[in-house]
This record gives C-alpha cells, sequence and structure tokens, in this order.
C-alpha cells in the first residue's frame, strides 16, 4: 500500500509570533499595570485618555463575564480571585482620577458626560434613583450572595480535601488510573482548594468596592456643589445641574462593570463543572422533563383564557411551551420503540452451578464467561489456580458488563497496576460464582484458600467518615474491608448529601478492587513462583545477558533467587528493576548463599526507589529511631539458624519492645505522621521486621545504610527505648 506524504505543518504567520511573544510577557506586563494603577491614582490624565481607560474598563468587564459563562469548570479560569483584584484596584484608580477631574474642571470627558445625561433624561431625581438602585441591587443581592457562595464552597472544599485523596487514592490502588492521573488529580484538589480559599477573599473586594463607589459618589456631588459655588461662581442650580450630571454618569461607568464581574464571580462559584458548556446544560435540565412543561403550559392558558391578564402573550408562550413538550414526548416514544432506551428492569442472566467468568487478565484475552465441562481426565482436578474471586449471585451485575459491571476491567488494571508498583507479573485471577456464599459475599483464594472474604451491595455506596463528618448516616452499618475501619452503606440518593457531609463514598466495583489489590499486595511474596522468577530471568537476559549468565546456574539457583525476591516482596519493594538486583547477588553470591544477608545487599542496590516516596514534600525523611541501649541489646540477640536469621530474647522483652514501638507510632499518628519509619542498623533490620510484622504490618523499616546511600535527611520524630515493668 503507497502511503500518502504527510502534510508539513505551517509555520505560524508573524501576527500569530508576535501575539505569542507579547503573552509570554505576562509577567512583565501585569508589573506594568499595577504601577500604572498607581500612576492613576497621583497624576491628572486627560479627558480624552480617561474616555479610552473607561471603555477598557466596560469592555474588561464584559470579557470576564463571558469567560466565566464558557469556561467547562471554575478551576479553568484560576486566575480569577486575582484578575477580580486587579480589575477592582483600576476601577478605583478609575473613580480617584474622573473625581479629580469632576472638581478640578467641571468636566470628565464624553463616556461620563454622556452616560450621566442618557440616564438622567433632564430628571435629576430620577437619575439619583437610578443609580441608588443600582448600587443596592449589586451590594445587597448580588455581592452578597457571590461572596457567600464564595465562603460556603471554601468551607465545604477544604473539610472534602482528606475524603478526595482517599478516593484518589482508592482509585489508584484499584487500578483505575495510574501514577500519574493520581499526581494530576492531587494537584488538582489542591489547585481547587485554593481556588475557592482565595475567591473568599476576592469577593471582600467586591463588597468593598460597592461600598466605595456610594462614597465617592457622595463625595463628588456635595464637593461639586460646594466648589461650583464658592470657588467657581456659578449660580447653586447650574452647579447642581452639572455636578449631578457627572457624578451620575462617572457612577455608573464604574457600577456597571462592577455589577458585571460580581454577576461573573457568582456565576464562577457557583456552577458545576460538566462535559457541555453552562447554557446547554441549563437548557438540558430546564426543559428536560416534558411533563412538567405540559403542566406549566395548561397554567398559562387557564390565565390567559379566563383572568383580566393580557391574552396574547400568555397564549404564545402556552403553545410554545406544548410545541417543546410534544416533542420531546415524540422523541422519546421513539427511543423506546427502537430499544435505545437502557433496559432497567434489572433482570440476572442465570450464571450459577459453577458457571465461571474469567476476566481480561492477558493482553491478549477481553474477559469472558464461559461453562466449564466435566473433565474427562482426573489429573485435571488437581489444577489449582493461583488466584480466585468467588462472588455470591447478588453480585452477578458486579462482572456482567451487560448490567454495567465493570469489576473484570478493573481487575486487568490491578495486574497492570502490579506490573508498574512491584515488578509482580499477576496470574489470571478466575473469577467465579458460588451459589454457597451469602448472596451479597465474596471471597479470595490463594491457590485454593480463602484468605479473604467481604460483603457490598450492589446499587449501593459505601461512605466512610474521615473524621470530619460530624453528622451521621442512615444505612447499613458495617466495617471497611481493607482496613477495618466502621463505614457505612448507603443509598444512590443519599450519595450526593453523603459527599457534601465530608463522607468518602465508594462504589462496590471500586470495595472490592481495592480489597483485592491490598491482598495481591500483602500475599505478593506468596504468589511469586520459581517459573515466574524463571519468566523474568529470561526478560533479563534478553537485555542484560551477562549478569544472568555470571549468576545462574552458577552462583545462584533459581530458587535461591527466588527467596530473595519473595524477601523484597514481602516488605513491598518493587522487583520491577532486576538488573540492579541480580548484579547485586552476583557480586555477593560468592561470599555468602544466606538468602537474608543477600536480601540486604539487594535492597541496598534499589535504595533509591525504596526511600525516594517515603520523602516528605520538603524532602526530609521522617523517622523513629531506636535508643542505643535497645539497638545494643538486640544486636546482642541475633542468631543464625536453620530458618535464617532470628532474635534470642526473652518473650516478655520481645513483646516490650514492639509494645514500645506501636506506642510511639500512635504518637506520631497524633501529630499526623500516619506512616512513620523506624531506622535501625543493618544487622537487626530484618529481624526487627520480623519481629513487628504481625503487629505493625504496614510499618517501613529501613537501615542507615539505606538512607545514608541516597544521602537523606533524616526528620526524627521520636525515640524508641526499652522500658520494662517486670512484676
Amino acid at each position: 500500500m503507497a502511503l500518502l506524504p504527510s502534510k508539513q505543518p505551517s509555520s505560524p504567520s508573524a501576527s500569530a509570533q508576535w501575539l505569542d511573544r507579547i503573552l509570554k510577557q505576562g509577567d512583565l506586563g501585569i508589573a506594568v499595570i499595577m504601577i500604572a494603577i498607581i500612576g492613576l491614582m497621583m497624576v491628572p490624565l486627560p479627558t480624552f485618555f480617561l474616555d479610552i481607560l473607561l471603555t477598557l474598563n466596560i469592555a474588561l468587564g464584559l470579557l470576564v463575564l463571558m469567560v466565566s459563562l464558557y469556561v467547562d469548570r471554575p478551576l479553568d479560569f484560576s486566575t480569577f480571585p486575582t484578575l477580580l483584584l486587579v480589575l477592582t484596584l483600576f476601577r478605583l484608580a478609575l473613580n480617584i482620577s474622573s473625581t479629580r477631574l469632576v472638581l478640578l474642571q467641571a468636566d470628565a470627558g464624553k463616556v461620563i458626560e454622556t452616560f450621566g445625561s442618557f440616564v438622567i433624561g433632564g430628571n435629576y431625581i430620577v437619575g439619583i434613583l437610578i443609580f441608588i438602585i443600582l448600587v443596592v441591587v449589586q451590594f445587597v443581592v448580588i455581592t452578597n450572595g457571590a461572596g457567600r457562595i464564595s465562603e460556603v464552597a471554601a468551607r465545604f472544599t477544604l473539610d472534602a480535601m482528606p475524603g478526595k485523596q482517599m478516593a484518589i487514592d482508592a482509585d489508584l490502588n484499584s487500578g483505575l488510573i495510574d501514577e500519574e492521573q493520581a499526581k494530576e488529580r492531587r494537584r488538582d484538589v489542591q489547585r481547587e482548594a485554593d481556588f475557592y480559599g482565595s475567591m473568599d477573599g476576592a469577593s471582600k473586594f467586591v463588597r468593598g468596592d460597592a461600598i466605595a463607589g456610594i462614597i465617592i459618589t457622595f463625595i463628588n456631588i456635595i464637593g461639586g456643589i460646594l466648589i461650583g459655588a464658592f470657588q467657581l461662581g456659578m449660580p447653586v442650580v447650574q452647579a447642581m445641574q452639572r455636578y449631578t450630571v457627572l457624578t451620575i454618569g462617572d457612577g455608573l461607568v464604574s457600577q456597571i462593570p462592577a455589577m458585571v464581574i460580581a454577576i461573573a464571580s457568582g456565576i464562577l462559584v457557583s456552577r458545576a463543572a460538566g462535559e457541555s458548556q453552562l447554557g446547554e446544560r441549563v437548557s438540558r435540565q430546564l426543559l428536560n422533563m416534558p411533563r412538567g412543561l405540559l403542566v406549566v403550559s395548561f397554567f398559562l392558558l387557564l390565565l390567559g383564557l379566563f383572568t383580566p391578564l393580557p391574552k396574547i402573550p400568555f397564549l404564545i408562550l402556552s403553545t410554545v411551551l406544548a410545541g417543546i413538550a410534544f416533542v420531546m414526548l415524540r422523541e422519546e416514544k421513539r427511543q423506546i420503540d427502537n430499544g435505545e432506551t437502557p433496559n432497567t428492569s434489572g433482570n440476572i442472566k442465570a450464571l450459577s452451578g459453577g458457571k465461571e467468568m474469567t476476566p481480561a487478565l492477558s493482553p491478549a484475552q477481553t474477559g469472558m464467561m464461559s461453562s466449564r465441562k466435566e473433565p474427562e481426565d482426573m489429573i485435571k482436578l488437581l489444577k489449582v489456580d493461583p488466584m480466585e474471586l468467588e462472588i455470591g449471585y447478588r453480585l452477578i451485575p458486579l462482572v456482567d458488563a451487560e448490567q454495567g459491571g465493570d469489576l473484570l476491567e478493573r481487575i486487568t488494571k490491578i495486574r497492570r497496576q502490579m506490573a508498574l508498583q512491584l515488578g509482580l507479573v499477576l496470574p489470571p485471577i478466575r473469577v467465579r460464582d458460588n451459589i454457597q456464599l451469602k448472596p451479597r459475599d465474596y471471597s479470595i483464594k490463594l491457590r485454593g484458600v480463602e484468605v479473604a472474604r467481604g460483603e457490598v451491595h450492589v446499587g449501593h455506596y459505601l461512605a466512610m467518615n474521615p473524621g470530619l463528618a460530624s453528622e451521621q448516616l442512615e444505612g447499613v452499618q458495617t466495617v471497611e474491608p481493607v482496613f477495618n475501619l466502621p463505614a457505612v452503606w448507603i443509598s444512590e440518593a443519599q450519595k450526593e448529601r453523603a459527599e457534601i457531609l465530608g463522607y468518602t463514598v465508594f462504589d462496590p466495583s471500586t470495595v472490592v478492587a481495592t480489597h483485592l489489590t491490598e491482598i495481591v499486595k500483602r500475599y505478593a511474596s506468596d504468589i511469586l513462583t520459581r517459573q515466574d522468577v524463571q519468566r523474568l530471568l529470561d526478560t533479563v537476559k534478553e537485555e542484560a545477558p551477562a549478569v544472568v549468565d555470571e549468576l545462574v546456574p552458577g552462583l545462584l539457583s533459581v530458587g535461591e533467587i527466588q527467596r530473595v525476591l519473595q524477601n523484597l516482596l514481602a516488605e513491598r519493594v518493587s522487583i520491577r528493576d532486576m538488573i540492579p538486583i541480580l548484579e547485586a547477588l552476583a557480586n555477593h553470591g560468592r561470599a555468602t548463599k544466606d538468602p537474608d544477608l543477600l536480601t540486604e545487599h539487594a535492597r541496598f542496590s534499589v535504595a533509591r526507589s525504596i526511600c525516594m516516596p517515603l520523602r516528605s514534600p520538603q524532602g526530609m525523611l521522617p523517622a523513629l529511631t531506636l535508643a542505643a541501649e535497645l539497638e545494643q541489646i538486640m544486636s546482642e540477640s541475633v542468631a543464625r539458624t536453620d530458618q535464617g536469621l532470628t532474635l534470642t530474647l526473652e518473650p516478655q522483652i520481645a513483646q516490650q519492645i514492639v509494645n514500645n514501638i506501636a506506642q510511639k507510632v500512635e504518637e506520631t499518628a497524633g501529630k499526623g505522621y500516619h506512616q512513620p519509619i523506624l531506622l535501625c542498623s543493618s544487622k537487626i533490620r530484618l529481624v526487627l521486621r520480623r519481629l513487628t510484622e504481625r503487629a505493625l504490618p504496614m510499618m517501613t523499616i529501613l537501615s542507615y545504610n539505606e538512607v545514608m546511600a541516597q544521602e537523606a535527611q533524616i526528620q526524627t520524630i521520636g525515640r524508641v527505648d526499652l522500658s520494662l515493668q517486670l512484676s
């Protein structure tokens, strides 16, 4: 097939390049604008320049309103709070300049004079009343409303931040998003909190601007009459006429753009993010109920026919609404006749009696459900699936794509996530229904043995209180299966209210996928087999054959390498980058074949990947340390047995050490360090890990060698000592 020549992109025009250069100088432009605003307050302006700047002020206000209407979400206009401050200062500077010209020259340019004459229309009292009405509308209605919305939005956004962070972590753990998407969502959450917090403060500028406009108007009228009558020698009536026109014109020129920007701020903070524009969403949601339109149309028809109200407007509007309603009802009937309306009857296809569903767990598979025939060869009965997920019959919609189930797709993403995070190629996970389970239960099995069980309610949501919500929700009380935290199953109608109250809400598929992800991480060392290790070695050999040929089988066997990799996975250390691990094993494999010692050497080779995720945003490594006396006691108690390194401590002392570490972890958690690190010498690191892994399975224990190799700065947040209470 002949290839068509690709079209070369055209170079940007000279005007486009000129505009791009101007936009890149935005920082310099802002600095110049702020200096110019300050200059406007001090330097008298000619009336011609004042007319241009007043016109620019009106144009900027309309531009801000249009941008607020057409952005998809408030964060797309994140510079609005700063822009609001700059435009407010600009408007006040113009007010000061126009006031100076009004009082000194009784002339403030054509724009102000035309606005005043047009609005007044020869009646000064009407002009003053219209100006007061505009100020009241802006100050009492728009400004107060926008300020209140900003205040409430800022409070709820800040309260919901921990829940949103937990939701992002849950999506990451379930494989719905990758690390980069999680970082982007966290940045959006932080930007959203910053935006609404800034809007809460910026709305005060709008309120202050309205007050300043009222005060400046009274100053102009009273001061103008006094200056015109006593300094310029004008008759009092002529002075009132001249200065009233200029004052009202000046007030309108400043207050109309201020009101436009106040409306824009109210629209921006009160809208919700959506896929379509604001006008489209409003029209769709307002006109999406044809039966409601018919009721309104009938009511308007009654008002037009049987009341003294003018008939033509009511009859025209009633006819228009009825026409829209009939068109929508006809379209709805057409969709039903063509089968386009989704089936909501909730029919569950028969899927029992041992039928199985195997999700898309390899790149070549897409996920399907199939029946297994009775095996002819009994040897097939001996086969045990590496991992299984059994579900009760009420959970079948979670895996049935025709009913909107996405659990199979999530499991596929879990396999991808495990490969990227841990370097573990997860074997296929067989999903099957089991009529022996309770209808809402699911069971996770590892080589035929159940390792975890949970319960989910299809059609409901799991709401967890991160500690910020004070109001209780009605629903089925339960315990979150991963971390055993109290939670409640709520209906779909309560979901939005729960999120507003600060609860973190998960759908059933996310609960199962998150639980499955945590189980895979917990039992990763048991999942890794010799055959898996051989596949990894074959993959590495294609890229670095020298290290594999030197290591296997001359120095270490596949089984010995498996022991080392299992030790790393047991502490959730990624084995994705195999080359440095294998090189470390090759370097030390001649001196020892002890898997524990080789594991420590392997950890040192990937110390960077271990330490980097544990650092704080400031680059520090918050850690607990052991007292010198305690570390010496443990070092002297390390012994080597057939089962590897172990501690020969009295049970009472060993239990006290674990209790003291747990107490320090709890104390540091109260200070905001929820996942502290424990630092110790490399000699006791592994035995200390084995001592504490049952009581503190999530604790990370590092050796000083691993930390110092990366030149990380340690922030000591606590010290664990040995304080025995002997009876």
